[in-house]
Formats: C-alpha cells, structure tokens, sequence
C-alpha cells in the first residue's frame, strides 16, 4: 500500500494519504464508502497515483498528423483566430502540409522531417520567404498546442527547424504608384463610381482594402473632417463558414462585419478637402440614386447571428430590396454600385484585370495603402503619426514595411549632409 493508508470506519473502508501541506498544516486526501477492503486498496493507490502524476502525466498520442491538424483546427483556430487567418491556415494544411506530412503519426514528426519538408517545398515550388515563414508558422503552432496544451507530444520538433538561407524574394513586393498612374487609374473608373471613389478613399486615407469596403457612411464625420475605422468587411459562405459551396451553381457568398485586424487598427483618422469634397459629392449621387431606383434599389440590414464555431455573437448583412418587416436597423454602406447592391471587396476584381492588362499597371489595392504611406514619409511626416494612421499595432511594423530607401530619400540624405559639411574652400 506504501503511503496510502487504509481503515475500516463501519461496515464499509476508508483509504487516505497525505498530501502538500498548506500553511505549515498537514493535509490528505480521503475518501470512504468502499465495500471491501481490496476496493479501498485499488482505489486509493489509482487516486495517489494521479496525484503524484498530476501536471506531468505523459501517454503518447498515435494519431496521425493529418487527423491532428483536424482536430487542432476545430478546438483551437476556429474558436480563437480570425476569419481570414483560419482561410489561410486551411489553405496551407490542405495543399501543403498534409499531402506531405499527413501520414505521419503526431509521435514520428522529427525536427529533420520538418526541415526536409521545408527545404523540399523551397526548391520544388520556390515559394517566397514569407509564404515559407506562414507554413512554418502553422507547423509551430499546431505542434505547439500538441505539446504545451494537450500533451500529445513531449517536445515540439518543428522549434529548431529553420528556412533555407538563400535569396528568397519577399511575396507581394510593394509597388509605389506614380502620381501619374493614380490619375490614369482614376480617370479609366470615373464612370463607375464606386470603385472610383473607393480607390480614391483608398489613396488618400491608407485604409485596407476590407477597411475601405466595411466604411458605412456613419464613420464619415463631414465636420470633424475624420473617418473612424472600427469594423472591417469579410466574405463567408451563407451558413457563415469557410469553405466555398455552390448552390444551382450560384455562389451562397454572404457579407459580415468583423472586427478590425488588430487593437491599433481602430483608429479616426483626418481627411483633406480633396477627399472630403470627393465623398461629399459621392453620397449626394447615392442618395439620388436611391431616389430614381425606388423600390428596386437595394437595401442593407444588420442581423445578429452566432458564429457557428465560437458560439460569438457577429453582424450578418441582410439584403432586401424592400423594408423588412423585422426589426433591423440599416446599415448605410458607403461602396455600392449605383442600384445599392453591394459587392465588398468583389467590386475590384475586374477592374484590376482592367488595371494589369489594359493599363499596364502591376499593382494591388493594397498599394494604394504603401503609396499613402511611403509618400508620407518622404514628406518628412513622423513615422510615430504615420504608423498611428495606418493603425499598425507597433512603430517597428511601420519602419519594416515602408521605411525603404526611395531614390528621392537617398538623394535627400546626401544633400542634407552636404549642408552640414565641412567648408574646404
């Protein structure tokens, strides 16, 4: 029996055993009702036993890595991560991870398997750094979890591995637009206005693309001259997951708000008279529109709703092109086309076809956002105040991205020293 003690107390047995003391005093752990003495026996040495064990118990886990990252997905990114994030991280289990690693029992997963694998995907596929730093970033995580959370593993082995030291170009390289590109862009979109004005948004202000589509007209402050930024737009499917799925061979893509990407990407920002002008111009048109189009002219609702892998409470939009009979309050979003219906970030897929091909334009939505920045700098504006307006969560994101040396940056330092030189004349 060793330290577990065992005595009859009536007709039935008793086992006990000491355990840490507390505050000097002796404490145990006891528990009665058994009725034979071998009951008591088993019984208690099982319960000093997990006592003993308890917060170092080990049993590994044969489960398949592919079956894990399953699991892994479902109790811990569906429940904790962004929308968007869980895409990514399907995306890459999916095409990357599990036709490589899949098999793989969790207990077999070696730090020269993982290497291999990423050394592997370097050279075959030739992906760039950051992508590799994503993979490597979802391996981390989900064996992390399998280690430090639900113990299936003792050791992590994806910690040690490292990406392949060659020139790996960056993904998305940044591309500064000219100033004049930004006109010929805005001038081949001056008849469609809500890409137009988007854009132009967009260019003046900074905002992601998500953010741009998820303005609604009550973050537009006319007088105060700002644009609050405290929600974005995102796509899901119409039971408000991630995977695609086709009714009739129509798309069930439905729009929510989500949250901003992280607590520095609430911000207000303050706008110029360009862009002030501009907006103000663009709502006195949609609200003509809405005039002529009647009770055609699409109209937008919040409904609340649970997400159905958190249980959160998120905001649905609901399209109608009459007014609901449910209490709903309106949403006035800002990018419609001129009927009202809304296509969030889909606005821009053609014209970005139209951008590339017929304009010859390399560029994104999201340069719109490294023009704004990298123009500001140049400008000589804080870097404190320019990370705050793009509402980065720290100054040193800022100066990664968009501190790089521009041809008129270096020119301008040299000058600068030149007019704090020695005079050798």
């Amino acid at each position: 029996m060793g330290n577990v003690y065992i005595q009859k107390r009536g007709k039935v047995y008793q086992y006990q055993f000491a355990i840490a003391p507390v505050n000097g005093k002796r404490k145990y752990i006891n528990k009665s009702g058994f009725r034979t003495k071998s009951e008591a026996i088993e019984a208690g040495n099982k319960a000093y036993n997990e006592y003993k064990t308890a917060g170092v118990p080990f049993k590994e886990c044969n489960i398949s890595y592919s079956d894990y990252l399953d699991y892994w997905m479902k109790e811990h990114c569906e429940i904790n991560l962004k929308y968007h994030t869980i895409q990514a991280y399907q995306n890459i289990i999916k095409n990357h991870i599990k036709p490589k690693l899949g098999f793989y029992m969790l207990s077999q997963l070696t730090t020269s398997v993982i290497q291999e694998f990423i050394n592997n995907i370097y050279l075959e596929k030739g992906f760039s750094k950051n992508f590799l730093k994503n993979i490597l970033k979802v391996l981390k995580g989900s064996l992390g979890y399998a280690t430090d959370v639900v113990g299936f593993i003792k050791v992590n082995p994806s910690l040690k591995v490292r990406l392949p030291k060659y020139d790996i170009p960056d993904s998305d390289p940044v591309y500064i637009l000219s100033n004049e590109e930004v006109e010929k862009i805005l001038e081949r979109f001056s008849n469609n206005p809500c890409v137009y004005y988007a854009f132009l948004t967009a260019y003046y202000t900074g905002l992601r693309v998500s953010e741009v589509f998820g303005l609604t007209w009550d973050d537009i402050d006319f007088v105060k001259r700002t644009i609050t930024v405290n929600k974005n737009i995102l796509k899901k499917n119409q039971a408000g997951g991630t995977k695609k799925r086709l009714i009739s061979g129509n798309s069930t893509t439905v729009w929510y708000f989500g949250t901003c990407k992280t607590k520095g990407s609430y911000r207000t920002i303050e706008i110029g008279d360009t862009l002030l002008k501009a907006l103000k111009k663009y709502k006195e048109e949609q609200i003509q529109n809405r005039k002529d189009y009647g009770d055609t002219y699409m109209k937008h609702y919040k409904k609340i709703v649970n997400n159905p892998y958190n249980n959160k409470p998120e905001i649905k939009i609901i399209n109608a092109y009459a007014e609901l009979e449910v209490p709903l309050e309106e949403v006035k979003l800002v990018f419609l086309k001129k009927n009202g219906v809304f296509e969030g970030t889909d606005s821009c897929k053609y014209p970005f076809k139209v951008i590339h091909y017929e304009l010859g334009i390399p560029c994104r939505f999201h340069d719109f956002r490294d023009t704004h920045a990298t123009r500001l700098i140049e400008a000589g504006a804080d870097i404190k105040a320019v990370s705050k307006r793009l509402g980065h969560s720290n100054i040193r994101t800022t100066y990664e991205i968009y501190v790089k040396v521009t041809t008129k940056m270096e020119s301008d330092t040299v000058e600068k020293f030149e007019s704090i030189g020695l005079n050798l004349a």
